[in-house]
């Protein structure tokens, strides 16, 4: 029973700790980022068996969240083109990647319906894993080669990432049932191993960073800055859509909580590279939120225990 208070009372300090780890290793990280892509694997894989395909229903509150996703990146991007076409990908992909794989983790801890934001999560993936070739071929990759040519090499890295776990869980379910079972009933695995590729994205973004020359330094503020906005703005958008549609805590981590390792990883391997500071700053706003959430929360059952 301790031990289980004690977790609880950690759990608040976890993600901060792993950012602050990911800053002053960030030298060394290196040697191990190449576990990125098994950890989201890991993670999705994990999320996607809390639900079953009895539970793939399209509601309004996944249509709107979706909306705002998609249509917001892409209205983000318009807007902030004109200006600086890095802040404007930097910002665009803070706000089209995916709902974070420990989403429903946090949102279990603060009271919201975990199904409900595997639901949209799973949505969410499939939408990126579906738009993301097209839509990063049209802002520029990098590869010299043919649109659809490169809407075909996005996609065999994509697609895969993001769709292969949630074949899995359906396979888990349809022909290994307690294997399934057993996977769905470690959903707090996933805020452990998101922890630990926060270790890994920050160090990534820290190296990053401190390789670029010191010129690009203001822009790069800016990319943060945009990213901030991006993040303060979907909590509060999805709170609301949220608070309309019967669940503000699902509303406000479905669309505010981002998944940053995949994001990270998009916006270097797609994107121009300096994009990535904005998923990277995005990283330290929504764990202070989310932290502070937590903090309050706790602050909130002690005060008024059931």
């Amino acid at each position: 029973m301790k031990a289980t208070k004690f977790r609880q009372q950690l759990k608040p300090w976890i993600l901060p700790l792993a950012m602050i780890i990911g800053i002053i290793f960030h030298d060394y990280i290196g040697m191990i980022a190449f576990l990125s892509p098994c950890l989201i694997f890991i993670m999705l894989l994990i999320t996607f068996c809390r639900v079953s395909a009895d539970d793939f229903k399209v509601t309004k509150f996944i249509w709107a969240l979706l909306a705002m996703q998609i249509f917001g990146a892409i209205a983000a991007y318009i807007i902030l083109r004109p200006f600086n076409p890095d802040i404007a990908q930097g910002t665009f992909i803070c706000i089209f990647c995916p709902t974070a794989t420990a989403a429903p983790v946090i949102t279990g801890m603060l009271g919201g319906s975990v199904p409900r934001l595997v639901t949209y999560s799973i949505f969410s993936n499939v939408a990126v894993a579906i738009l993301a070739p097209a839509l990063f071929t049209i802002m520029g990759t990098g590869y010299d080669i043919s649109f659809i040519d490169s809407v075909m090499t996005i996609s065999a890295k994509v697609f895969p990432l993001i769709l292969s776990p949630l074949a899995l869980a359906l396979l888990f379910q349809a022909y290994m049932p307690r294997v399934h079972k057993e996977i769905a009933n470690r959903q707090s695995l996933s805020f452990y191993i998101w922890a630990v590729a926060l270790i890994i994205v920050v160090g990534n973004a820290v190296s990053f960073i401190m390789k670029e020359p010191s010129d690009r330094i203001p822009e790069m503020l800016l990319i943060a800055v945009g990213a901030l906005i991006a993040c303060c703005l979907q909590f509060i958008v999805g709170r609301k859509i949220g608070a309309k549609l019967g669940d503000k805590i699902s509303g406000a981590q479905g669309l505010g909580q981002k998944n940053t390792v995949l994001a990270i990883w998009m916006a270097l391997t797609y994107l121009n590279p300096i994009a990535s500071v904005g998923p990277a700053a995005y990283v330290a706003w929504q764990n202070t939120i989310n932290s502070l959430q937590l903090f309050y929360k706790a602050k909130h059952d002690q005060r008024h225990p059931v």
